[in-house]
């Protein structure tokens, strides 16, 4: 359990996937960390304000999430040198039902603290679990098979909170009308599948099951070259399930605005909300569609015309230092012309091909 560590610690304003990820028409990202823990760390919801430091990268007042996981990547059981709790999906579902009882029962001590009595011990793990039974702080949970999503939903309702978003969830449809009565948010690939074990009943027809059944769909990336490509995943539910064009752009638009309790403010063109904007060059779901302009709060911080100018002078840039290295290089051959033979020979000594 890692629920008192925090994604908002560790941010990196200067990774290029940042910019790469405004070139392709996205605005806001959830930072999530890898799948390892049932129980994982505090996320963080960001802007891609490319140019700002940390802080500024963050969201301001948003609900706080924290990561959940389920399935093969928690019990690690592919592994020959795994050697920890848990080693099945049942050990899974035991790590939850322990840390919330624990959690609760911490509660329930530090309620009871009276002035002039021994105080509680502080224990910032718990106190994120007590956040999210006070709904709080509400959970996004990787997962994939059925079994394991009833079993966490089964927990959740046992002690009086709700999953809020189920991420992957690649056998959604298989248990669609049962997410729909807890009330949680799917969050899906568009078309992985066979890549594990657990992934070999997944189907590209899930985001629109899931849609027809009444759920609020998103479509989310893992990796930072897919999320340049939302609106592309987002189309293939429209080729392979028939959904409407509207509902597709939904699922990278509004949906997630909703699933992450900020639908107030971005996901759609609305006055009063933050202007999060992007210009296309065709339909936002066609393969030839590209960014012209993506604007977060008002601020260009991609424009594919100034885009292709900075290319430019990058490659002035790099070629000017060649050039001047190169007649750093004459200029000492000419003055020390003993060293750059000695240095030369040296070179040929050390060479493969004369060993």
């Amino acid at each position: 359990m890692t629920s008192d560590v925090r994604i908002g610690d560790n941010l990196n304003p200067d990774d290029i996937s940042i910019y790469r990820e405004l070139s392709g028409g996205v605005t806001t990202a959830h930072i999530l960390h890898g799948s390892a823990n049932s129980i994982g760390g505090q996320t963080q919801l960001i802007k891609l304000r490319w140019g700002v430091n940390d802080e500024d990268l963050k969201f301001q007042h948003w609900d706080p999430f924290i990561k959940f996981a389920l399935g093969e990547n928690v019990k690690r059981t592919s592994s020959s040198s795994n050697n920890r709790f848990p080693d099945t999906r049942m050990g899974v579902e035991e790590i939850f039902m322990d840390a919330f009882q624990r959690a609760k029962d911490y509660e329930a001590a530090m309620k009871a603290v009276k002035p002039g009595s021994p105080a509680v011990r502080r224990d910032l793990k718990l106190d994120a679990l007590v956040e999210i039974m006070n709904k709080k702080r509400f959970i996004t949970c990787h997962s994939y098979v059925q079994s394991e999503i009833t079993a966490l939903m089964r927990v959740a309702e046992k002690f009086g909170f709700r999953v809020n978003t189920f991420t992957h969830i690649l056998e959604g449809y298989k248990v669609a009308d049962k997410i729909k009565e807890h009330g949680a948010n799917v969050s899906t690939f568009s078309d992985w599948w066979t890549y594990k074990m657990e992934v070999t009943d997944a189907i590209a027809y899930n985001a629109t099951i899931m849609q027809r059944m009444g759920l609020n769909v998103c479509i989310n990336s893992d990796d930072p070259e897919m999320a340049r490509r939302l609106n592309q995943e987002a189309a293939k539910s429209v080729k392979y399930g028939g959904m409407s064009e509207e509902d597709a752009l939904k699922m990278v638009t509004i949906n997630p605005a909703k699933a992450l309790h900020v639908d107030d403010r971005v996901g759609s063109i609305k006055v009063g909300k933050d202007a999060d904007l992007v210009l296309w060059s065709d339909h936002p779901l066609s393969i030839y569609a590209k960014p012209l302009k993506t604007i977060v709060d008002g601020i260009v911080y991609y424009d594919v015309e100034r885009d292709i100018m900075l290319r430019k002078n990058i490659i002035q840039e790099r070629n000017r230092l060649i050039q001047k290295m190169l007649g750093e290089k004459k200029i000492r051959q000419s003055r020390f012309p003993s060293q750059t033979k000695l240095s030369n020979t040296d070179e040929l000594w050390r060479s493969p091909r004369t060993q």
